[in-house]
């Protein structure tokens, strides 16, 4: 039967993620390369296992959600390359600006509501993993 292997690790100084990169129907080895690793903002990202459109509809409804979360460094601090936003939020006249970027327990909840809501249509397993100033690396 056909498998896919993803995994996420936690170390001192943040997570390693990983995955598998072989698409399959059925026994049908459909792309051999296939990106399992999705970024969600710019220190978080899912590991993604189930049906590809699942899954990367879950994840893209997630960051669209994160994206509203902008972040905005302190005088003196230093910033990610795109001051943390998402590439869709500043598109977003709405969005919430805050001194820190989206937690990865923020994504991970987001996941979570999302999958139990669609449960009975979902084909879909997540890993979130990332950074962030609180509570460093996790998984």
């Amino acid at each position: 039967s056909p498998q896919t292997t993803i995994m996420a690790v936690e170390f001192d100084g943040g997570v390693v993620i990983g995955a598998d990169s072989r698409t399959t129907t059925g026994s049908y080895v459909a792309n051999r390369v296939t990106d399992k690793l999705t970024p969600v903002h710019d220190r978080i990202f899912c590991c993604r296992s189930g049906s590809a459109a699942d899954t990367q509809a879950v994840a893209d409804a997630v960051a669209y959600q994160l994206a509203f979360h902008r972040y905005r460094p302190r005088a003196g601090q230093g910033g990610a390359g795109r001051g943390g936003a998402h590439p869709t939020a500043a598109a977003l006249p709405h969005s919430v600006e805050l001194e820190e970027p989206p937690r990865v327990r923020t994504a991970a909840r987001l996941f979570q509501q999302t999958c139990y809501r669609y449960r009975e249509e979902l084909s879909a397993g997540v890993i979130v993993a990332g950074w962030d100033p609180r509570r460093g690396g996790q998984v």
